[in-house]
């Protein structure tokens, strides 16, 4: 029986959540690990950038519970290792989350971590070994080399892209929960039964935290943002390498940090420069509320994501990913026009 188990894993995590969230936000301020209001910061009071410890601890809470079921699962020898090697990384990434909101670590230090980390999960044999063509609509082999190349851009473009995702209260882990939910179905529908706790274990903690970092945010995501990224990266390979799944819902985030990229080596500037120019940060500058930004990207995820779902042929979901991406570049020039584009001047200050 699956639905016990998955409910006392949900139930579990979420309680964490609701019990450890507020501790965050009065240890973030204590700690002085917090954002002040002032200048371009837009939040009215102090707010702690805890978010991590509430989430992880949560999640690794929700894990453990789920171990104690022991369901039958398709097609998964090595779960315990990988779940062994998710644990061990999402430990070291989120250490490092919270090391950067108390000083700031270098761009170069936060992507030595997550190559770090991504080493450690293909250790434990989290790797894409293959993928379905959209082409031929079938399982290609990837070569071994390529298998390090192609699991190491994953990890680190999924890291990368929840990170900068997380300029909005509540952004980053109401896109994440959508993710979640969406693999959670997949799983279940694959019969991967007791490696869909892991995902559920995600959302209870998810939901949980969000009851305080929906706008006006009592705290705000910091370092879990990395641990978010990191997780969500795993659990897609767990689910069977279902990357097109995650990139739909992910679609609207991470074209635009492909556009971004694009955008700013197009200029003349460091891509991994920090700017005003991502989608979720214009619309903010354009008078958007954030509660009306979070629904955007929530209305186009559930609907990408549950085509993800529907639709099998890999080609048709290239098809909507990339019509999904013209949207949000339309959307980016459709704003840049509006503002003249100064936002590759301005500097990437917290929105919050």
């Amino acid at each position: 029986m699956f639905v016990l188990p998955a409910l006392i894993t949900f139930i579990s995590s979420f309680i964490a959540a609701l019990i450890f969230t507020p501790i965050a936000i009065r240890l973030g301020i204590y700690l002085s690990i917090a954002d002040i209001p002032g200048g371009r910061r837009k939040h009215a009071r102090v707010t702690s950038r805890l978010g991590a410890v509430p989430l992880y601890i949560a999640f690794v809470i929700g894990i453990g519970i789920a171990q104690s079921f022991h369901l039958a699962s398709n097609d998964q020898p090595n779960e315990s290792w990988r779940l062994f090697g998710m644990l061990i990384g999402a430990t070291i990434i989120t250490g490092v989350g919270l090391l950067d909101d108390k000083i700031q670590l270098a761009a170069r230090w936060q992507l030595v971590a997550q190559i770090i980390c991504a080493v450690i999960a293909m250790l434990c044999l989290i790797f894409i070994q293959e993928f379905r063509s959209p082409f031929v609509n079938s399982p290609v082999v990837v070569f071994p080399v390529t298998v390090v190349i192609l699991t190491m851009l994953w990890f680190v473009g999924m890291i990368n892209t929840v990170n900068l995702l997380d300029g909005v209260d509540g952004l980053a882990s109401t896109v994440a929960l959508i993710a979640g939910v969406v693999t959670t179905i997949h799983m279940i529908r694959e019969g991967q039964l007791s490696v869909a706790l892991q995902p559920i274990a995600l959302c209870g903690a998810l939901i949980g935290f969000l009851m305080f970092n929906l706008p006006p945010a009592r705290i705000f995501l910091g370092g879990g943002s990395l641990f978010l990224g990191f997780t969500l990266a795993c659990i897609g390979i767990i689910a069977g390498a279902k990357v097109a799944l995650l990139l739909l819902v992910l679609g609207m985030p991470i074209a635009d940090v492909a556009w971004q990229i694009i955008d700013r080596a197009r200029h003349g500037r460091n891509p991994a420069s920090s700017d005003r120019g991502h989608l979720h940060l214009r619309m903010i500058d354009a008078g958007w509320s954030a509660k009306r930004v979070v629904s955007i990207y929530a209305s186009v995820g559930i609907i990408f994501g549950g085509l993800a779902l529907i639709v099998q042929p890999a080609l048709f979901k290239l098809i909507a990913f990339g019509l999904l991406s013209v949207g949000v570049i339309l959307m980016l020039l459709r704003f840049s026009q509006r503002a003249g584009d100064a936002y590759s001047a301005t500097p990437d200050t917290s929105t919050k």
